[in-house]
């Protein structure tokens, strides 16, 4: 068992938190959103909270944890939801909240420290020079941007963008390894593909250098239609529409907008299925050409109502923002992430939504990916049983619409990130003890792992992107 009184005198002049309750309160993420991870990782809690306010900090933290065996779980502000931030072994959790400055604003491109909230960093570069981050998570008032490039995938943004998978929206990484003298390595370009979405579990992410785009007053905009397929078509339609300039496209089925989107409900029309869209002023003209022509029934519009005040913004009904406020109202219900892939993705949308009804409601986010337009969804699932949930996924699959698991805390088994000889040995390297975020990469724990179980991943193994 380390000795943690003698651990914190060595980190003396380091931010150092031991209280239980607020050891353990910094030790969760979102996890809840899976009634299965609630079971498993209730428990979970570190022995000791370390916020590093700089890289020479987080240097020393790593080389007195390394010292000591002791494992580092890294935290942004823990918004992720498939426990991807609780230390499943104890030890410290490096809590990088304090490491937020702004370093560099150039024209298309911010360098910036991995703790600064995404929010505060589209304010400050708003500020500078009209520029905004490409895309965000719905949780951008809270996420940190190294947590969103740890743990992330996509978001706001997604439909112009694409996701944090493609080459060029993220630009340059800093990160130390976890070693008796920890290095600090400069990733850029393919490289990148080894830390993004790894749930730092090879390097603790210390500076962030991310692509800028112009910023805009989106206008937030509520579309119904009766029908939630015709809801679905006219967001297909409306995305392959090239010259309207769009941020976020979600139809989302009835019940869930009546019953679950509160601070909207006076715009609302019950039983009704909506898209949630963020559009552009200068684009407002021809989208309403388009919604009219495709007899969509504008329920509200952010740039008529008298005041925003207290309405939250459009993308704080979508993505994962959806499920929340499903949950704040039903804590019965769940989710799962479904890809749907194209060119007859509407079309498998459709034979989903036939097969299961009530019981997967639906959610969708249209994005581009690889080039083309496609949704994913985030359909809200009635929870019965864990094993009616297997089955509902088995399903999903068998037509052709692969899940990307929210109910599994490791990286090869969500499904999103795929762990291959290179990835393997990036981590031999840079964490030799196996001492970060401990437990959440299979590939590590266990040595017969199969890297080559076809399997459908977001993020592509590393063998992809070496030089032939």
């Amino acid at each position: 068992m380390p000795d943690y009184a003698k651990i914190k005198q060595e980190l003396n002049g380091i931010a150092v938190e031991d209280h239980p309750a607020l050891v353990k309160q910094k030790s969760r993420d979102f996890y809840w959103y899976s009634p299965i991870l609630k079971d498993e990782l209730d428990h979970v809690t570190a022995d000791l909270v370390v916020s590093p306010t700089s890289e020479e900090e987080v240097i020393r933290t790593l080389k007195v944890a390394y010292a000591n065996g002791v494992p580092i779980t890294p935290r942004g502000a823990g918004t992720g939801n498939y426990g991807q931030a609780m230390p499943l072994s104890g030890g410290i959790v490096l809590n990088l909240i304090n490491m937020n400055k702004v370093k560099e604003i150039h024209p298309g491109r911010v360098i910036c420290e991995p703790g600064i909230v995404i929010a505060e960093l589209d304010k400050q570069t708003k500020a500078h020079s009209g520029q905004e981050v490409r895309f965000h998570p719905s949780t951008a008032q809270t996420a940190t941007i190294g947590g969103f490039v740890a743990g992330g995938s996509g978001g706001v943004g997604s439909i112009t963008w694409g996701g944090l998978r493609d080459l060029g929206n993220i630009l340059r990484l800093r990160v130390v390894t976890m070693e008796a003298e920890p290095r600090v390595l400069e990733l850029s370009a393919w490289d990148l593909q080894k830390v993004s979405h790894a749930y730092g579990t090879n390097g603790i992410i210390t500076e962030v250098e991310m692509p800028l785009a112009p910023a805009y007053d989106w206008v937030d905009v509520i579309v119904g239609y009766d029908d939630y397929m015709d809801a679905v078509r006219f967001a297909d339609g409306l995305c392959h529409r090239n010259g309207i300039l769009l941020k976020e496209v979600a139809p989302i089925a009835a019940p869930v907008p009546f019953d679950y989107f509160t601070r909207h409900k006076p715009w609302l029309k019950e039983g009704q299925s909506v898209v949630v869209l963020m559009v552009t002023p200068h684009s407002m003209g021809p989208f309403l050409a388009y919604a009219e022509k495709m007899k969509g029934d504008i329920r509200f519009r952010s740039d008529t109502v008298e005041s925003m005040k207290g309405i939250p913004h459009a993308y704080e009904l979508a993505w994962n923002h959806t499920t929340l406020r499903a949950l704040k109202v039903d804590p019965s219900i769940t989710y799962l992430q479904v890809q749907y892939p194209g060119p007859d993705h509407v079309a498998k949308v459709a034979k989903m939504t036939e097969i299961f009804g009530e019981e997967v409601i639906g959610h969708l986010e249209f994005l581009k990916f690889d080039g083309q337009i496609q949704c994913s969804g985030l359909p809200l699932v009635r929870y019965t049983t864990k094993e009616r949930l297997e089955e509902i996924i088995r399903i999903h699959e068998d037509n052709g619409c692969p899940i990307f698991n929210p109910h599994r805390y490791t990286l090869e088994e969500g499904g999103m990130k795929q762990t291959d000889e290179t990835q393997l040995a990036f981590k031999k390297e840079t964490d030799p003890k196996g001492l970060l975020n401990p437990g959440k990469m299979i590939a590590w724990d266990n040595p017969d792992f199969d890297f080559k179980a076809g399997k459908n991943y977001l993020f592509p193994g590393l063998q992809a992107f070496e030089k032939v």
